[in-house]
């Protein structure tokens, strides 16, 4: 049975999706920008198929929600643009991890993927085109709306976002996957290239919400702890259901884990074990928002969600 909290976390998760998705149509409307001689049209078109294809959202509602944390009125543009552009990095990477290349995957969120779609030239460009435009959002954004953070705040979260994008995170993490196909990793191995494949944009999205709203430096890195095991729990649910459920339930193939031979946690040890650690998970998450008291409870909620999520 639903609980009243478990109701009010999906109101507000769509509620935020819905915002985040009319942010992200601004940004991608064929109006060049000040800088800009045009918007052709093609790959304007393949941008928008990648990222406003629906989706939970759940990275920019942790931005939000992270910032909201310890300012309530951090939940309003500035926070919205930051999630946008961690958006943008997101879509970026399903864009590219979808290609022949790499994963070579038909559909995303029950769509087929952009490289399907159009074509791969046009989505590795419109991967490249949404990563580029994430650090437009930051850097260049008017933020004409809500609190306009400063040149120092904006110069910390390029930093951050690129650093949790690239070589130490996201894409380090994914040419690490792409070595397990080969050569198996230890435990400790798997769980690196998950904290940085997965784990390290998820992470970011809760350090940055803290760092809108000004939060200590110990709650940021508090925050930053618990963006972490969430990311864990993440990773773990998805290889899960890799393991246990079918395409038409989460919108994308499904057993390419183990027909790729790709070594993972809930592959090394089970399901049922898989199932335990994500408990342990959620209370750890919990613990690390204890302080927090009810201010945190969307919070909780959305570790509670990621690691029941069934697609």
């Amino acid at each position: 049975m639903t609980t009243d909290a478990e109701i009010a976390f999906e109101t507000r998760l769509t509620e935020q999706a819905s915002a985040v998705e009319a942010r992200l149509r601004r940004s991608l409307d064929d109006r060049p920008l000040s800088g800009e001689i045009a918007r052709p049209e093609r790959l304007l078109l393949a941008m928008r198929h990648g990222v406003l294809n629906g989706g939970k959202r759940l990275r920019p509602f942790l931005v939000m929600e992270s910032a909201a944390l310890f300012d309530p009125d951090a939940r309003d543009d500035t926070a919205l643009c930051v999630a946008a552009a961690l958006e943008c990095v997101h879509c970026y990477s399903l864009i590219h991890d979808d290609l022949p290349a790499m994963d070579d995957d038909d559909l995303r969120r029950g769509q087929p993927t952009v490289h399907r779609a159009y074509d791969e030239a046009t989505a590795i460009l419109a991967g490249d085109s949404l990563l580029t435009l994430a650090f437009d959002i930051i850097a260049g954004e008017p933020w004409e709306h809500g609190k306009r953070p400063t040149a120092a705040t904006r110069l910390v979260l390029v930093k951050g976002l690129a650093r949790a994008a690239g070589l130490g995170g996201m894409t380090g993490g994914q040419m690490l996957d792409l070595a397990a196909e080969h050569a198996s990793p230890d435990e400790a191995g798997i769980i690196r290239l998950q904290a940085m494949k997965t784990g390290a944009l998820i992470r970011f999205a809760c350090e940055a919400g803290a760092i809108l709203a000004h939060a200590s430096s110990a709650d940021q890195e508090r925050l930053a702890e618990f963006g972490s095991a969430i990311g864990l729990a993440f990773q773990l649910a998805d290889d899960l259901l890799d393991m246990t459920a079918d395409a038409s339930q989460i919108g994308k193939a499904t057993g390419k884990d183990a027909a790729a031979g790709k070594a993972t946690l809930a592959a090394l040890h089970g399901a049922d074990w898989a199932r335990r650690q994500l408990n342990g998970l959620v209370e750890q998450a919990h613990a690390l928002l204890d302080p927090y008291g009810e201010r945190a409870a969307m919070l909780k909620a959305a570790a509670t969600f990621v690691a029941n999520r069934t697609r």
